[in-house]
């Protein structure tokens, strides 16, 4: 990989850490064999994937949430289609995202409206 494209895909953090902190990587990549870029990259990655998980729920917990959602729809009523148009009508308008494909703009558009 050339170091142009590397350029591209990576950018640079300018971070400051308690001397300790830094230290204790330190320690920790010379420990792991590698440098201490690579070792934080390392850490922060773990970091994000954990943040990610997916967390399974009983069927119990399940049906409680789907009871739940099911009484705050009942909570909430309904409304008439005249009542909803009169409240979307007084939604705030924003300009769309100059970058997006045309096509796009339109069917989001065409959705909202």
């Amino acid at each position: 990989m050339n170091l142009e494209l590397i350029r591209k895909i990576m950018s640079r953090l300018t971070l400051r850490l308690p001397e300790t902190l830094h230290h204790k990587l330190a320690n920790l990549a010379k420990s792991e064999g590698v440098s201490l870029n690579q070792y934080i990259v390392y850490a922060l990655s773990c970091q994000i994937h954990n943040s990610y998980t997916v967390n399974s729920f009983s069927e119990k917990e399940i049906e409680q949430q789907k009871t739940a959602f099911n009484d705050l729809i009942k909570d909430l009523g309904t409304f008439e289609d005249e009542e909803i148009r009169a409240i979307l009508s007084q939604r705030q308008k924003v300009d769309t995202d100059e970058e997006l494909p045309l096509e796009i703009k339109n069917k989001l558009i065409s959705k909202l409206n």
